[in-house]
């Protein structure tokens, strides 16, 4: 290649809009993002000065290490960017440490998996089939082919868990380390009680706070971090920024394993949980994303981020409710946070979570099927769909429009097999969204 086919940032811009095949794409998922309604419980939309950071030229920098201490020069810039992101996300939980480097909430958790298990300990997690996470023990997924995975549940009848039935379970197994949080549990937590159960077995607590952690932030949840060792969560969902992961201590402290630096120092747990970050299960950083997470963060310590999450709990509350009144059966009967989880066998037996799935993508209605406790489907058709209120409160709909919303669920699922019916619904529906724009200028 010659100099004058050197390709510059000219060059690779020009080339970048010829690209046509990836950029009509995003385009096409843009126009979808705004047409339809979006409640997938683990999705929201982030703000375009969060889309910004994250698409900026932080992403050239490698920066393998910590502020301040790099495997790489050339970090002064991306130190500062990665420090506030640190500082905003300990103001807003009240941490007083944490890591921002996970690339997300899998991460996270694997990376305190590696700082504080052995291959083959025993874990406690809440059960995947019951509303859990597959990263707290399943067997499809590491954490539960390196450790010995252990479960709790809901109880049948009510669909709450029952702390004591957990403790049963702690004290039998003998776990080295207990996991509180879930993908699809519609009711707070009891920190307080799982803490005494894991002192009482001389256990480690983690709380994974990733679907609540924007509740949890504003004070509207209990708070994991008065009582648990640990806390992770992602950085997007209720929090409302980029996709990741973040680890958080609001008390540091000496690591229960007697593991010590080359000098001879017991080292604290924050230590143990930096090293299993990096180099433990990642390598240099996305500091574009860090970035994008410390605009977030800074996001969230806002009033107005205050009102949103007050927003969302409430409309949640009332779709539960609007649910509830046509008929619907909500696992646990209501919700405290963002989210529900929904068995459709109380509509017929016919009503799978795979054909409500594909019949309201077919209006514009996004949600995903899932499994519910003591499910009798498999886990690709499930009896049950989840869905949630993030996305839609950030587009500013308010509880009359939950009760809406409802009402074209309820139309598109009672005429499954009537097209016509579902398409005159989009359109409905297409033409409703207009009115709360996400990105147009």
């Amino acid at each position: 290649m010659t100099n004058d086919q050197i390709m510059t940032t000219e060059t690779m811009t020009t080339a970048t809009t010829r690209d046509t095949q990836v950029f009509d794409l995003i385009a096409k998922e843009q126009h979808r993002q705004e047409s339809g309604i979006e409640l997938i419980a683990s999705e929201n939309f982030v703000s375009p000065a969060v889309l910004e950071a994250a698409g900026s030229v932080l992403t050239n920098k490698y920066a393998e290490g910590l502020p301040g201490k790099r495997y790489y020069g050339g970090c002064e810039v991306v130190d500062q960017v990665e420090q506030i992101a640190i500082d905003r996300a300990k103001e807003l939980f009240g941490a007083s440490w944490a890591n921002v480097q996970p690339h997300s909430g899998a991460n996270a958790n694997m990376a305190v998996f590696l700082a504080c298990l052995k291959p083959g300990d025993t874990i406690l997690g809440f059960d995947l089939s019951h509303g859990g996470h597959l990263t707290h023990g399943s067997s499809v997924n590491i954490s539960g082919k390196y450790f010995r995975p252990t479960f709790y549940g809901v109880e049948r009848e009510t669909g709450v868990i029952d702390y004591d039935k957990v403790e049963e379970t702690a004290m039998r197994e003998g776990p080295k380390m207990m996991i509180c949080g879930a993908s699809a549990y519609s009711r707070d937590w009891d920190y307080a009680r799982l803490r005494a159960i894991a002192d009482q077995i001389g256990a480690l607590l983690l709380a994974d706070i990733s679907h609540p952690a924007g509740l949890i932030a504003k004070g509207l949840l209990n708070d994991p971090l008065d009582h648990v060792h640990i806390a992770t969560t992602t950085t997007h969902k209720t929090l409302r920024g980029t996709r990741g992961g973040l680890i958080m201590l609001r008390n540091d402290f000496e690591n229960p394993f007697g593991i010590k630096t080359p000098k001879g120092e017991l080292r604290m747990m924050s230590s143990l949980l930096d090293s299993g970050v990096f180099p433990g299960t990642q390598g240099g950083p996305l500091e574009h994303i860090i970035a994008a997470k410390a605009v977030a963060f800074g996001e969230a310590l806002t009033d107005d981020f205050a009102a949103y999450a007050s927003r969302v709990q409430a409309n949640a509350q009332a779709m539960a409710r609007a649910f509830t009144d046509r008929g619907y059966s909500i696992i646990s009967g209501g919700t405290d946070n963002h989210l529900m989880l929904i068995d459709l066998r109380s509509k017929g037996n016919h009503l799978t979570g795979k054909l409500a799935e594909n019949t309201l993508i077919k209006a514009d209605i996004t949600i995903n099927k899932n499994m519910v406790p003591f499910d009798d489907k498999s886990p690709m058709v499930t009896s049950g769909m989840r869905v949630g209120t993030a996305a839609m409160t950030t587009r500013g709909l308010v509880e009359s429009d939950m009760e809406r919303i409802v009402v074209y669920i309820d139309e598109v699922l009672t005429n499954h097999d009537n097209d016509a019916k579902i398409l005159a619904i989009r359109e409905e529906i297409n033409e409703w969204m207009k009115a709360f724009p996400l990105y147009q200028v």
